[in-house]
């Protein structure tokens, strides 16, 4: 009765394990490795990767066929593509809102231009603005603004026009790359950039668009942080699903040699299963998303949780209850260390880190579990696995030859020491981009597509942050000032910023009363026209136009509603969390850089203003996560060691026990040093997985207090291909295309075998 009741608890643990997996969130973008706690620098940052415009904005290149075809077909998608509701804007350079938005300007130009000034409006000011206005007409671009000298003599629309001209070139109707050989299209989701089911749906959709347009010989291209999410997901999936598979089959050949029963090989998989569904719902429940690198681990998770029914099935022969009192009690301390390694990472303020460390304790605790409570009580009658005596018998001959390799293997170790030393100012990789699994052609296509449509540099951005939307961009106008300076300079190409599109009240205001009054304007307007080709009365609708202006509501957000630029000022004036914040992104001028320090020491007399690196953010926020890491690391070594201490009672046999696993460690690190592979934090997680499955052997390897080891044929047969389907779990890794992936393969597996090794070389001496 006991044996069915524990069989149907853990039925109705796996059906809820399911349950929850069914209804997770996966993800695949780097807001896992963003801080729960983050700085002001770091919440923009955040803000920016989950739902800032850039996040939602996918970038379009259409090629093959010549510019006509190109054009013809950016018009026949951005048709279907307008009528679908989940993307909220698209630009080609069609004149969509062109009629819209030249309205806005012009209706409100003297509230929106920055020349509107009381010395705009004075004789001198009114005769070079008309000399500057009678030009233009005589230049080429002249035809555009000649209609428009009654209404707007001092050429405000045109300054307008000019300040906000940032498209990308024009060709047959459409925009077009700077080498006219790719049509261009820039389209904004409704969902947010960390949807990344919605975003694949929005993808899908693009795609279905181009594919209906029926366009042979050409070919889409789409980049955008959606798009890498989306491709990093299906990229990781891929690589977990064929390495999953492949390293099944491996082991399940290695298994079938020596159980030579299906039912078995079945029964071996059972703690696999359970231990991986058991980590993903745990993950799911305490962190609402399960990341893309958290299922890679569940590769990695095959390689130790299948070690425990081999030491099950291998050791115990016919008597389960035998391997229970004898053995059971080594593979639980063993199964407790690796807790004990990983429980420290589920207290880093990281969220990557922490699901990581939750999985891992998550999914050994329910193999080991399944082990001893449930694979017992399933192994069939009559059960028994090929003879291995012979195969055990070698290997005791072997690991007593080991012994009289120690010398060597301190040799070994002590240069690998003197390498790590030599390589301590270049052994981690700090940059964040080590951690994505974005390609590299994708990222050029990216910088291609950006470059193509004058986008400003991502990389830097000054933030304004205040109380409400008056005082921020009241700030933000006075950073603009600043920020213009620099251009002038030469310290900056240009800059965006929402006060361009929609002015403070205050500003309004003092624009406002610039304005003369009629009887005023009227006189200063006779005056200046003296000696110009212009005659006063020719000009009568342009006071009407400053009389209305002088009058008029000023402008508020909703103002902007159905025209182009409502987008700039969602992507530019965000409210989050009860506080309005500013972007002002920074553009640098051709071929050169920015001279960030120059432009923050500028801005540095303004409050709540700050000039963020987004690169170095991200890069100082990884190195901090990194960092944490390798602490927290320590920290769980600690706690075997001392975890240790208490079950043994005898710091000599813990050393014995550490030596190998700090020794494989140390090795393993060195040997990657030498290929200049530097370390990642995954490379640390395999780290701990060395520890984890290398502390099983140590243990087996270790003597009691009576100088007697567990250590049997058996038991050395069972650790030699424990091993091997580590080997064959973790080693598919290192030939991943995904570097997060590979550094766990290039990590485990080579750290494995040494564990097995220096376990047996450093084994304590019998003197019984």
């Amino acid at each position: 009765m006991k044996t069915h009741k524990g069989i149907l608890l853990w039925l109705a643990f796996i059906t809820a394990c399911i349950f929850t997996i069914v209804h997770s969130r996966f993800t695949a973008d780097l807001s896992a490795f963003l801080p729960r706690n983050p700085t002001p620098a770091q919440q923009i940052l955040l803000e920016q990767i989950e739902d800032g415009l850039a996040s939602r904005l996918i970038l379009v290149g259409i090629e093959g066929g010549d510019p006509e075809r190109r054009a013809s077909l950016s018009m026949e998608i951005a048709k279907k593509l307008r009528a679908d509701p989940r993307f909220a804007s698209l630009s080609n350079g069609e004149d969509v809102y062109g009629e819209r938005d030249k309205a806005y300007l012009f209706e409100h130009r003297y509230l929106l231009s920055p020349s509107v000034t009381p010395s705009r409006f004075e004789v001198a000011g009114l005769q070079e603005a008309l000399s500057e206005s009678i030009d233009l007409i005589a230049s080429p671009a002249g035809l555009l603004f000649k209609s428009l000298l009654p209404r707007d003599p001092t050429g405000e629309m045109a300054r307008l026009l000019e300040q906000m001209e940032s498209a990308p070139m024009m060709q047959d109707g459409a925009w077009a790359s700077k080498d006219g050989k790719r049509a261009l299209m820039m389209v904004e989701t409704r969902a947010s950039g960390s949807d990344t089911d919605a975003q694949q749906r929005a993808i899908e959709e693009i795609r279905k668009a181009f594919d209906q347009s029926h366009a042979p010989g050409m070919r889409l291209l789409m980049a955008g942080p959606g798009v890498f999410s989306v491709n990093s997901r299906e990229t990781i999936k891929g690589e977990v699903s064929m390495l999953s598979a492949i390293s099944i089959s491996l082991i399940a050949i290695l298994l079938l040699l020596v159980y030579r029963s299906f039912v078995a090989l079945i029964l071996s998989f059972l703690p696999i299963i359970s231990g991986a569904l058991a980590g993903i719902a745990a993950v799911s429940l305490a962190f609402g998303t399960v990341h893309g690198i958290t299922l890679g681990f569940g590769t990695a998770l095959i390689g130790e949780a299948v070690d425990y029914s081999i030491y099950l099935f291998v050791q115990s022969g016919r008597d389960k209850d035998e391997w229970i009192r004898r053995f059971w009690p080594t593979v639980r301390l063993g199964v407790l260390t690796s807790i004990a390694g990983f429980a420290t990472l589920m207290f880093s303020g990281f969220p990557g880190l922490a699901q990581l460390g939750l999985y891992a304790i998550s999914g050994l605790v329910t193999a080991a579990l399944t082990t001893r409570f449930v694979l017992p009580h399933l192994i069939p009658a009559g059960f028994n696995i090929r003879d291995v005596s012979a195969i055990g018998d070698a290997l005791s001959r072997k690991v007593a030859l080991a012994k009289r390799a120690r010398w060597q293997a301190i040799a070994l170790l002590l240069a690998a020491c003197i390498v790590l030393f030599m390589h301590r100012n270049d052994l981690w990789n700090e940059k964040i981009s080590s951690l994505s699994p974005v390609s590299q052609a994708d990222v050029a296509l990216d910088a291609e597509l950006r470059s193509d449509m004058g986008a400003p540099d991502v990389r830097y951005m000054v933030v304004v942050s205040g109380k409400d939307q008056e005082s921020v961009l009241q700030t933000s106008e006075n950073a603009s000032s600043i920020l213009q300076n620099q251009v002038e300079l030469g310290a900056l190409g240009g800059f965006e910023s929402p006060s361009r599109y929609l002015p403070s009240l205050r500003t309004q205001r003092v624009r406002q009363m610039s304005l003369p009054d009629p009887a005023t304007l009227a006189s200063r307007l006779s005056q200046a026209v003296a000696g110009l080709p212009l005659k006063a009365e020719r000009l009568s609708p342009f006071l009407a136009d400053v009389e209305t202006a002088r009058h008029q509501a000023l402008l508020q957000r909703s103002d902007l509603e159905r025209t182009s630029m409502s987008m700039a000022i969602d992507a530019l004036l965000i409210r989050h969390a009860g506080r309005t914040s500013a972007l002002l992104p920074l553009k640098a001028r051709d071929g050169k850089d920015i001279h960030a320090q120059a432009i923050r020491s500028a801005l540095a007399g303004l409050d709540g203003v700050l000039l963020i690196d987004m690169k170095a953010e991200s890069d100082h926020l990884y190195s901090g996560y990194l960092h944490e890491a390798i602490l927290l690391s320590l920290t769980g070594t600690a706690l075997i060691v001392l975890l240790l201490l208490i079950s043994l009672r005898s710091w000599l046999r813990v050393i014995y026990i550490v030596l190998p696993l700090a020794a494989s460690v140390i090795t393993v690190t060195a040997a990657l040093a030498l290929f200049h592979q530097q370390l990642i934090i995954m490379h640390l997680v395999g780290l701990l997985l060395v520890v984890a499955v290398g502390s099983n052997y140590a243990l087996f390897f270790d003597r009691g207090e009576s100088g007697i080891s567990e250590c049997s044929p058996k038991t050395l047969v069972s650790m030699l291909f424990a091993n091997l389907t580590a080997v064959a779990g973790f080693g598919l890794l290192a030939f991943s295309r995904v570097s997060i992936l590979q550094a766990i393969g290039v990590t485990v597996a080579p750290g494995v075998i040494l564990a097995l090794v220096y376990s047996a070389i450093f084994a304590k001496e019998n003197h019984g």
